[in-house]
Formats: structure tokens, sequence, C-alpha cells
């Protein structure tokens, strides 16, 4: 699979089934599948008659599933790609927590970022449903537990539904609500309809037989925007015809019969807390006025609606802990009122409720006290759970599985009370198994409800930090997936960066604002003389010199503070500060340590939006005076991102930069001199942070491997760097931005962080996948001919090839009858004119950069420079420097902006004036000579003219200064001087041919 197929359709993972599973992706025996779920879609795993058509697909994996398939395979399948999603750290604490199974093993479903989650308790496993390009939004399970159904709210909304039992995806729907996705879903009670709620802004109820090859939906209705936006959607578990739907203020009732859709509204209306006082667990009395449809209720929004079980009601209770109970004895067609004798509000309790549903005969609801009541059908109070010190409840799943053994009610009668067991789930992330007859409560995870920003490894154990932004610092052992040790700091500080030191001594935590904390790995544990404070400003980079001597912090003042381990006889080691240097004008985004050539000494390095490489001079600098060695700007246009060493793979020592023009430099140490310029990853958005993965023992001794993420994906990369774009893979890893990323110290593992999600996502590496992806990409020199618009045997390749022979010829003289010399090569001081004949212009620093990567490239091994290139080697020349994606008119906007200091006209001195005066300066001649070629204009023309003055002589109206307009407007500028289309034109080629 390439690089781009990795990235646009990223297949759902299936590690726990046997290797003949993926047979189930193939057509026939999805069809297969299909066909029996419909059939019997509550209990396909069980097995049913021995019919023939269920011996013909007695092979299927969904068919012959049982509930203890998913997790009950012990050997572990190989990797057929080279990023796998092993584990996730952390949940979507807005979405429900469902429990599966609560027999023999404890088994419970949530989503993290864009992936369902089926989490064994028992033998501490995952099983990861990996489908969704974007983060999920709702998710729902069938009555018995046996299937999944999860939905996203992407530009290309999807539905999947899957098996619980194997895992395996069953069916899809692509883009089923195209305008905004899905924002709440429900089966109904036999499990063969699917009711989806699209978050549209005319919202739409559509009802799916999923268990159909169909791809539209059995019936559909659009909502009136009037009765607000629904959030919520439910079916009458006795009745498949009925469902509901409710917003803040309004339950809508939906009948479905012979393909249509129709439904009625509930209305609500909010009075004074003085009214709402005199109506005590009574029928609300109404205004003459408003005799139907509307209940007038006090204390905020509508929460939740159920069906009761047994009778034709609809229950629905506010934030505000009141009950309105409707009446549905009677039939109900769309434009019928409900008069308000069938229509009670009831004062249930007092503190709001967040939760409420139904479990055999009784009514639950959870609130923002994290109590848990459940009531019968008189709403009596029978019991209730406030021992569990819980914060706002998200969701209550009840156990599907026989329960023994009763409680007793809290009335006076004490009868006994079934209640089965439970699972609840919080906002801060906390999900709790409750074992009703025991009263065991067990926290079956307590993860991160807030963004994470930090993760780093541990670089000799199996462990990784995490913290986030209110301040909890995790240590997990992501072998055993145990959390080792954890800390809250008091006054719940943003943790905005971790890192450990090379020896794994020392942890040291950057927080929002501007402290750090060096500490025990270990424990967490820190000496009060090592938390230091020096700036008022976020710290937002952490670096350690290789001996763990040194430690340098970059803050969002633009400023660089770096601390000494100082080592005293008879006393432990000690942190000292050693000074701090403003060296940036614009912020810092990235600090790195290194060592000289020569010698073990440190060397530290800071990378600014300023375009600048700062080297700071660490031998010399004492107390209080950190000196800077040099500051060099290394970028014209582009903005340098993120910097590594690049691997001893060359006898010279190079600092990879990447930039945000998809570009890849390799920079001498020493010198600064920019040496190689590679076409960068480009998935969408530029990298943002790049780590050489250590030498893996399992590879040769010159296989390295980089590692990148950009604003939503992970990616690998292989060494040596070419810019051949099948040598690297990307996918999704965090959908809404990943904010920083760790690997492990064997190389197998890479840990992302997602900052919106909440999450820490496990991915593991399989280098043999990623060389073999780079392999169907060809060798030699096929990649790159792909990168040219048409390929070798394109019209763009023999172009090249015309002006590569052109310039040998214009080399030796175009007017000369000398006997050619015939060569494959052209000498180095052509390569700019070929490159601006094929469309692409550099500046004079890029035609320097040209210049000396290839006057070097065999220096370093020979001692010689090289004057001369060939074709292929210029085809990669031509390939790397380019721009990514050419130039677009609103680069050339911002650029004429910036020359008239957003003045939309500037006069034709103020533009010749400019252009010799600014960034490269351009002579009079150069001037000349580019505004003749622009305008068309012969020599003998711009000879007669001058460049800024008045004309003698009329008549000479083809000069320069006669062919500038006086007045020159952006469009002015890029049409009739530049030549691009104008903006009108743009449109009508745009537009369809009539």
């Amino acid at each position: 699979m390439s690089a781009a197929e990795s990235e646009d359709h990223e297949p759902p993972t299936n590690n726990d089934v046997e290797e003949d599973s993926r047979a189930a992706a193939d057509e026939e025996e999805e069809q297969t599948e299909r066909r029996l779920a419909k059939e019997e879609p509550a209990g396909a795993g069980t097995g049913g008659p021995e019919t023939g058509r269920a011996k013909a697909t007695a092979q299927s994996q969904v068919y012959t599933a049982t509930s203890n398939t998913l997790f009950s395979k012990k050997t572990a399948h190989p990797k057929t790609y080279a990023l796998s999603l092993e584990w996730v750290f952390g949940m979507n604490p807005a979405l429900p927590v469902f429990i599966l199974q609560d027999h023999s093993e404890l088994v419970v479903l949530y989503a993290g970022a864009h992936v369902g989650i089926i989490y064994n308790h028992t033998s501490n496993s995952q099983h990861i449903l990996q489908g969704h390009c974007c983060p999920i939004s709702c998710m729902c399970v069938s009555e018995d537990r046996r299937w999944i159904a999860t939905a996203d709210q992407g530009i290309k909304s999807t539905v999947i539904i899957w098996d619980s039992y194997s895992g395996i995806p069953v069916h899809t729907f692509f883009d089923c609500h195209p305008n905004g996705g899905v924002i709440a879903m429900a089966f109904s009670g036999d499990t063969k309809h699917l009711a989806t709620l699209g978050a549209e802004e005319v919202q739409c109820v559509c009802i799916w037989d999923w268990t159909n090859e169909t791809e539209k939906p059995l019936s559909f209705t659009e909502i009136s925007p009037k009765h607000g936006f629904q959030e919520y959607i439910l079916f009458n578990p006795n009745n498949s015809t009925q469902l509901l739907s409710s917003s803040e203020r309004q339950v809508l009732l939906y009948r479905s019969a012979k393909g249509s859709l129709q439904y009625c509204a509930l209305k609500l209306k909010k009075f004074s807390d003085g009214v709402s006082n005199k109506t005590d667990a009574a029928v609300c009395i109404q205004p003459a006025a408003d005799p139907f449809q509307t209940v007038r209720m006090a204390g905020g929004f509508l929460s939740q609606s159920v069906f009761h079980w047994s009778k034709p009601r609809i229950l629905t209770v506010s934030a505000a802990g009141k009950l309105v109970v409707w009446d549905l004895s009677q039939e109900l067609v769309a434009n019928q009122c409900l008069p308000r004798d069938r229509i009670k509000l009831i004062h249930l309790q007092k503190k709001p409720i967040t939760v409420f549903t139904v479990t055999d005969s009784c009514f639950v609801t959870g609130d923002t006290e994290g109590h848990i009541k459940f009531y019968d059908e008189e709403f009596m109070l029978l019991t209730w759970y406030s021992e569990f010190s819980l914060d706002a409840i998200v969701s209550i799943s009840f156990s599907k599985e026989n329960t023994e053994g009763y409680l007793d009610r809290c009335t006076l009668e004490a009868k006994p009370l079934t209640i089965r067991n439970f699972v609840v789930s919080t906002v801060s992330s906390t999900v709790l198994h409750v074992n009703t007859h025991n009263g065991n409560a067990q926290i079956l995870l307590h993860d991160y409800s807030d963004p994470i920003h930090a993760v780093a490894c541990h670089p000799k154990q199996p462990l990784v930090a995490m913290g986030n932004q209110k301040g909890i610092l995790k240590v997990c052992d992501y072998s055993s997936k145990v959390i080792i040790c954890s800390k809250v700091f008091e006054k719940k500080e943003q943790i905005q960066c971790v890192s450990f030191d090379p020896q794994g001594l020392y942890l040291a935590v950057g927080f929002g604002t501007g402290a750090l904390h060096i500490l025990n790995p270990g424990t967490l544990q820190s000496d009060p003389d090592e938390c230091f404070h020096y700036t008022e400003d976020s710290i937002d980079h952490i670096a350690f010199s290789s001996d763990s001597k040194f430690l340098a912090t970059a803050d969002a003042g633009k400023a660089v503070t770096v601390l000494r381990l100082q080592t005293n006889e008879g006393s432990s080691p000690r942190w000292v500060y050693l000074g701090r240097y403003r060296s940036h004008y614009k912020p810092i985004k990235d600090l790195l340590f290194g060592v000289h050539l020569d010698s073990p000494q440190p060397r530290l390095f800071s990378l600014g939006m300023d375009r600048r490489l700062v080297e700071y001079d660490l031998e010399n600098s004492d107390v209080n005076q950190l000196l800077i060695l040099s500051s060099e700007r290394i970028e014209q246009s582009a903005v340098p991102v993120c910097m590594t060493w690049y691997p001893p793979l060359t006898a010279e020592q190079f600092l990879l930069i990447t930039s945000d023009q998809y570009k890849m430099k390799l920079f001498n140490s020493t010198t600064k001199m920019c040496r190689k310029t590679l076409l960068g990853p480009v998935y969408g958005s530029p990298i943002k942070k790049i780590v050489v993965l250590p030498m893996s023992k399992e590879h040769e001794v010159n296989s390295y491997y980089l590692a990148f993420i950009t604003d939503d994906k992970l990616g690998l990369q292989i060494f040596p760097l070419d810019g051949n774009p099948y040598k690297s893979n990307a996918l999704i890893c965090h959908p809404t931005g990943v904010s920083n990323f760790a690997c492990s110290s064997d190389s197998r593992f890479v840990f992302t962080a997602g900052s919106s999600d909440c999450t820490v996502l496990s991915w593991e590496i399989n280098f043999s996948a990623l060389e073999a992806a780079a392999t169907l990409g060809g060798k030699d020199l096929e990649p790159f001919y792909n990168l040219l618009e048409g390929g070798r045997d394109g019209k763009f390749y023999r172009e090249m090839e015309d002006f590569f022979y052109y310039c040998q010829i214009n080399h030796q003289g175009t007017d000369t009858m000398d006997k050619r010399q015939v060569s494959t090569k052209i000498p180095l001081s052509e390569v700019p004119s070929l490159m601006r004949a094929l469309g692409y212009f550099p500046t004079e620093q890029e035609i320097e950069n040209i210049e000396n990567e290839v006057k070097f490239s065999k220096y370093a091994e020979s001692g010689k420079c090289v004057t001369d290139i060939d074709l292929e080697e210029f085809i990669k020349l031509y390939v790397n420097h380019r721009p990514v994606f050419g130039i677009s008119s609103n680069e050339l906007l911002q650029a004429f902006n910036v020359l008239g200091n957003d003045n939309p006209v500037l006069q034709r001195h103020e533009l010749l004036e400019l252009v010799q005066a600014r960034g490269e300066h351009m002579t009079e001649e150069e001037v000349a000579e580019c505004f003749t070629a622009l305008l068309g204009l012969n020599e003998e023309e711009e000879e007669e003219g001058a460049i800024g003055g008045e004309q003698s002589e009329p008549e000479e109206e083809y000069s320069l200064a006669c062919a500038i307009p006086d007045e020159i407007s952006m469009e002015t500028f890029t049409s009739d001087i530049l030549g691009f289309p104008s903006s009108a034109e743009q449109r009508c080629r745009a537009s369809p041919t009539q």
C-alpha cells in the first residue's frame, strides 16, 4: 500500500482473529455475513437450525463467533501495516460507556478519538474498532450487546456496524448525513433497524435496514428548525415503529409506516419558580389560552426521554430534577394536539439530572453529584447509591446477563428488589463497575479528561510519562499497561512538556506558568531546591544533553534557559542555574543538544520562527552569563518548524531541519551551510516534529528511520533521505490534532498525544511493511518520474530532455560551427537557467544552495568538487527544490501587500525602488531585462526608454516607462505584468461549458 493510500483509506484493524479471517473483508463473505445478520441479527453467533444456508456459511467468522471469541486468541498475528494502533490511553468522556459482558469476564465499550475500544478488564486487554477518519460523535449497542454502531461527524460522515463477538465490521454506510454528520443513533428493539439523527442545519432522521444490502434509508424525515436542535434519539423497545428525539426544549415523537416517517411535537415552556412551587407532583394547571401540547416547567433544559416499559407513555426529565409524563394512550398523528390532562409534571429530585434510563421495571437517574437513584413506576424511591464520590454522571449501562440474589427496597415494606450489575461513567473519564449484590464498586478506568500536550518515553525502561492541562502527571508501564505512579500538582498547573534525561535518572516537567520541576522518575518526588521558576512564560520545550549534565528549556517569551548539574564531593548532584538568553524575536520552535565533532563537549541549538538557528557557547558560559556562539538566518520565506541530528550515514555531521513548505534541509553543523534540500512527506499539512528512531537490533547497522507528526497524522520515513515519496508512510492518529509524540527506546512503539481528544495512542511499528511499501514504489528514478506531470512518457519529461540538451549547445555556443562535444552532462552554471525554463524561478539564495549541493556532494569522500550534472541527477534536484504546490494567488497578494505596506496600489517609481533596494537587490540592468521579457518588448525598444524617467520624444510609446503603468494594483501586477490569468478569467475557466 502506498503512502497516499494509507493516508486516505485507513482500514479497520483486526488483530485478534485467525489469519484466514482476512477473507472476511472480501466481498463475497461480507455479503454472506450481512445476509446472515438479516436472518438472525440478535443471535447469529449462537448457531441456530442447521439449514442449508447455515451450513454453507459455517466458516463465517461472524457466524461462528461467540462471546468468548474476541479475547480468546493467544497468538499474535503478523502486522500488515507500518503503524498499527496497539493501545488507547484515555477516553472520550462525553460519550457513553456500555457494558458488553459481566459474567466470566468483564468487558466494556467506550470511545477515544476516532476509534472505539472494547476493553476486557479481566485480562487487561483491548480490541480497537478502527475505521473512522474523524472523531466518533456517537455510538450505540443492540439490546443483546451483540452489535455495535459507531458514527462520526466528518466531511464524509460514516456509520459502521460491528460484531462485538469477533470485532469485525459487517456493514458501513458512507456519507449518510453529508451536511453535518451523525449526532445520535439507536437500535430498534429487534435490532433489525438503526435510526440516525443528523447534525445538519435542517436535521434529518433516517431509519436504516442495516441487515440488508441497500445503501438508502427505509424512511426519513426532515425536522423543522423551530423544534430546536435535537441531540438524543431512542426507539420504543416494545414497538419498533415508534421512536423519539429531544432537544433542550422539545420532544418529538415519530411513527414509521409504509416507508414514511412522521412526527408530532410535545412542547415545553419555562416559567418562574414562584409558579412552579404550586405544582407539586401533580398535573400542571395551564392557562385556558394554552390548553394543548404545552407544559410550563421551571428550572432549566430537558435532559433525556424514555419510553415506559409497559404503558404507552413517554417520560422526560429536565436538568433541574423535574419529570414530565406524557400519556400516549391514544394514537397520535402529525398535527394532533395532546390535551393537558394527559401530561403530568413531577418534582423528582433537587439535584440536576444528567442521565435517565430504564432497567427491568425501574427508572434510573444519575445527577451532577454522582448519585444514582432507582424508582418504581409510581416514582417511589427504591434504592440509591451515593457513596462512590463521583462527579457528574454521563452514562449508566446495565448488564444483560442474568444476576442472582436481590436487594431490599428502601421502602417500609422492604420487598425484594433485583437490580443488575451496572457500569457508570463520569465527566472526568472515570468508569466504575458496581456489583449490586455484594455492594462492591471497582474503578475500571480513571483517565484523562483534559487536553494532553506532554508525553515522553524512558530511555531504558518500558515507561511512558503523560501530563495534562490540569497538572496530572502519570507514568505508565506500556508493556503491562499498568500505571506505575502518578502525581497531581497542587496548583493544578498546566503541564506543557516532559522529558527524561538520557540516563533515566531525572524527569523534567515544564508548566504553563513558567515553572520547571525536576523529579525522580520512579516516585515523581522532587527536592524543593530543584523546582525553578525563572520566567512567567509557558515552557514549551525541554532538552537534556547526552551526558545528562546540562538541561535547557525554551519558553513562550522567546528565551532559552540553561541549567547545569553541579557535583560536589560529599554531596549529591544538584541542578544550578546557568543563565537565560532571549535569543529570538519570534517564538522558538525547537531545542536540540548535540556534541562537537572533535570533543565530547555538548552543543546547544535553538530554532525560531524568526528563521534563525542559534548556537550557544556552553563552554565559556558562566553563572548568570549564557553566551551565544552564532546566530544564522537559514531561510528566506519558509518558516523552520523542527530539527534533529541526521544519522551518521555520511562523513559529515548534519542538522536536519524541516519547514512549513514541505521541505527538509541538511545543514553542515559547523559552517551552517545548506548542503541538501529534499522534498519532505506531503500529507495535508507540514511536519510539526521529527525524531530519529533509536537503532533497532532487528535490522542492519545502517538502517535508520524517522518518525514524524503533522497536524493530525503520524508517519515514518526511511533513511537515507532522497525525496522519494514512497519511502514514507503516514496515517491519521488524532483527527482533531496531535500535540506531541515520543518513541520508545527499542523503536517498537510510538506514542502520540491528542490535545483536544484527551487521549494518548500507542502505535506499534513494523519496519518490514514500511520497506515493502517503499519497494512497491519502484526502483532508482521511477519514483521521481512519477512526480513529473505525465511521468516519463509525458510531454513535460520530453521538454525537460530538450531543454537539457539545449543547455549543452548553449554552453558550447549557439553561433559556433565547430564540432560539438557530445556529453551526458551539463555544467553546473547552466542549472539555474534550466530550472527557470521548466517554470521554477529560484532566488539567488536558492541558486547558491543548489550549486553548493551539487558542488560538495562528493567532497567529503573524494576531496574534489563536482562541476557538472547529468539528466537523472538534475531530475532529482528539480523535484526536491521546486515548490510543492507552485505559487498561489494568495501568496502573490501577500507579497504585494508586504511591498506596499498593505497599500492596494503602488506607484511605478515605488515598485522600481523596492525591487532594487529590498531583499535580493536587483541592478537597473536586471530590472530592465526582466520587464522587457515580461512585457514582450524587444531589445531596441528597451534601449530607447529610461526605466523611471519621462520620454523626450512622444513617439517612443513602447518604452519601458510607457509600458509600465503609473499606478500598479494587485490585479495589474499579476495579469498585465506577470501574465497570470485575471480573477474573472479564472472563474470563467472554472465554470462548466454551457
